[in-house]
């Protein structure tokens, strides 16, 4: 089973591939889309609609995985983080992809075992879980590995 897990966000998408066979979860890679504060609001979700659907098309995942809307006490941040989940949920629609939703606090629970996690933490869960190399994999990259682990760890369990 291959998934890609999504940490959505205005500024910087993470995702990341993992792929499960029999009981061992697998890295196949990560990366983020990053967009410009100088572009126009609708062409940064153009770009991350299109990468997003680049990303999907190259990798064949069967499985979107992406943390539910979230709650911010600034409407317009969380207006931005709306519009930018949408682009990503937009292109896992298009693409065929069924869809999975988790809170962040659960997320972070499946990897850490603390729903109130750092994203130092998470990334530093997330090398070591997955036998990474590079310790400099980014926030927005980890976090998305993070729920798509979450999301195999809870197929795991519902069977």
């Amino acid at each position: 089973m291959r998934v890609i897990g999504l940490d959505h966000g205005l500024h910087h998408t993470g995702y990341g591939i993992l792929n499960k066979e029999n009981s061992k979860i697998s890295c196949l890679g990560w990366g983020t889309v990053d967009t410009s504060p100088k572009l126009p609001f609708p062409k940064r979700l153009q770009k991350i609609y299109a990468e997003l659907m680049e990303v999907i098309s190259r990798w064949q995942p069967t499985e979107m995985v992406i943390e539910s809307a979230i709650y911010a006490q600034n409407i317009k941040t969380a207006l931005l983080m709306g519009h930018a989940r949408g682009a990503a949920l937009l292109a896992g629609v298009n693409s065929g992809l069924e869809i999975f939703e988790y809170a962040p606090t659960k997320i972070k629970s499946a990897v850490v075992g603390n729903g109130a996690a750092t994203k130092e933490q998470v990334r530093f869960m997330m090398i070591r879980l997955l036998n990474l190399s590079d310790e400099k994999i980014p926030f927005d990259a980890a976090d998305a590995l993070a729920a798509g682990y979450c999301h195999l760890n809870q197929l795991k369990l519902a069977r």
